[in-house]
């Protein structure tokens, strides 16, 4: 009989990620779509759960607490400055937060922009 490969939508926070030699940079390169933000947050969550709702099953990075300084200026290099929690990024590039994502959506941008960046293929 075959036994079912656990799934884990979250990657761990930059701590235990740096231990295995990932960082957030190579994070945001290697996936079409993740999402940063503070551990337990609801709008990470909704976030989440609206990409979800499209199809697109981004991985979310869990930032805590003791990291946020750490992480944002890491990811305002990345993306550029206005980054905060929760932080989006498609296709390698700073998207923006819940508003620029809800916005998006409501004006039907968000679908073509997220098969542009190879997260959606219908």
């Amino acid at each position: 009989m075959q036994q079912a490969v656990p799934y884990r939508t979250w990657v761990p926070s930059s701590t235990s990620a740096s231990n295995s030699g990932e960082s957030r940079t190579k994070l945001v390169a290697e996936n079409a779509v993740i999402v940063f933000g503070r551990r337990g947050c609801c709008m990470c969550h909704v976030v989440k759960r609206l990409l979800l709702g499209l199809g697109v099953n981004p991985p979310v990075v869990e930032v805590e607490e003791s990291e946020e300084a750490a992480a944002i200026d890491e990811l305002s290099r990345i993306g550029g400055v206005g980054v905060e929690f929760p932080a989006v990024f498609v296709g390698g590039k700073f998207f923006g937060g819940l508003e620029r994502v809800v916005g998006s959506h409501i004006s039907g941008e968000l679908v073509p922009i997220l098969k542009q960046a190879g997260a959606l293929w219908l």
